[in-house]
């Protein structure tokens, strides 16, 4: 994969693909960790004297019209906060043959939400090359690793204007899951949380012949869960609520679990083993995330949203903890790890 680091930057104009699909609170950001994520692709551009940087993104959903409720006006300000001594310049879609006009002194520009026009999830080749033409883009970075499995025109008709490289966080990203599918260190364990059993079993499938031990927890164990395979360690145990609900595993399973990530060189952990959003039944997420976070010696990877929400939270208490990689991507991390071509990727 070619990255930024093959380019001779100098004086060039690089549109970059960031993933600032931030939650925002009453008009603030709430988690900037998407935007801490895109700084060193960012600082990196500007060491190696690129010209100008045009960051594109997209936030929510607001169907291919404006709307303010996700206007990224507040990550633009979030960023020139985590960017001091840079002004970030931002400026709406242009409209066809329209040019943006940056000041000389300005090095850091944000466009509006992308999919406050419909060209983007329409993979719209006109859309794109109006966005490239407006900044006289010279080169595409694609760093938003969250998108990469999606067929917009950001990840993927932007292939036919421009020469495509690698950011630094999407190099991560890959790196990191491509380690853990091709040439794991052994013994390599999978954790499995979360509540749907048909989004987790592909994955279970895909690891029960790279992993030697996976260990599924959350509603799905809570639900009745069953393998014959002996490498497969099912929860069985659970903390109830007062109704009897199964809201997380509980202590003997989580005994289990920890006896089996001790010493593991591969930790991969997709899916909450409770309800974590509930303190109450936090607790065995809250070890495991404690044991994995200390355990330095090995590769440790955290994908999917709620487990990467509740890790980054967890992180914010235990500032000593550390992962090899916190995945930004949702979907396209389990994609990947299902070994799916992203269309993102195809460069």
């Amino acid at each position: 994969m070619k990255t930024i680091k093959d380019l001779d930057l100098k004086d060039k104009n690089v549109l970059v693909r960031v993933d600032y699909n931030v939650p925002l609170k009453d008009g603030k950001v709430e988690s900037d960790l998407r935007i801490r994520a895109s700084l060193p692709t960012i600082n990196y551009l500007l060491e190696n004297k690129a010209s100008k940087i045009i960051l594109i993104s997209h936030l929510g959903r607001p169907e291919g019209k404006q709307n303010e409720e996700f206007s990224l006006v507040p990550v633009a300000k979030e960023l020139e906060k985590l960017l001091p001594g840079h002004k970030i310049g931002f400026y709406n879609l242009p409209k066809a043959g329209e040019k943006i006009e940056i000041p000389k002194d300005t090095k850091i520009v944000l466009l509006e939400n992308l999919r406050f026009d419909p060209g983007e999830e329409a993979n719209d080749k006109e859309f794109i090359k109006n966005i490239i033409d407006s900044v006289n883009a010279d080169t595409f970075v694609q760093d938003g690793f969250a998108v990469v499995h999606r067929a917009h025109a950001s990840t993927d008709a932007v292939k036919n204007f421009l020469p495509v490289s690698a950011g630094l966080l999407l190099e991560k990203e890959v790196t990191n899951l491509k380690k853990a599918l091709e040439n794991p260190e052994h013994p390599v364990v999978l954790i499995i949380g979360g509540a749907k059993v048909d989004d987790k079993q592909p994955l279970i499938d895909k690891f029960v012949n790279i992993a030697d031990y996976i260990l599924v927890g959350g509603k799905i164990a809570a639900d009745g869960y069953k393998s014959d395979n002996a490498k497969i360690i099912v929860a069985n145990d659970f903390d109830e609520d007062a109704e009897g609900a199964k809201l997380d595993i509980g202590p003997v399973s989580t005994a289990e679990f920890v006896k089996y990530l001790n010493g593991a060189k591969t930790i991969i952990w997709n899916g909450c083993l409770g309800k974590t959003e509930d303190p109450a039944f936090a607790t065995a997420s809250s070890i495991i995330a404690d044991i994995i976070g200390k355990n330095q010696a090995a590769t440790t990877i955290i994908c999917g949203g709620d487990t990467t929400g509740f890790v980054e939270n967890y992180m914010e208490i235990h500032k000593d903890l550390k992962y090899s990689l916190i995945s930004t991507g949702g979907g396209a991390s389990l994609e990947f790890l299902l070994g799916k071509t992203l269309p993102g990727l195809d460069f």
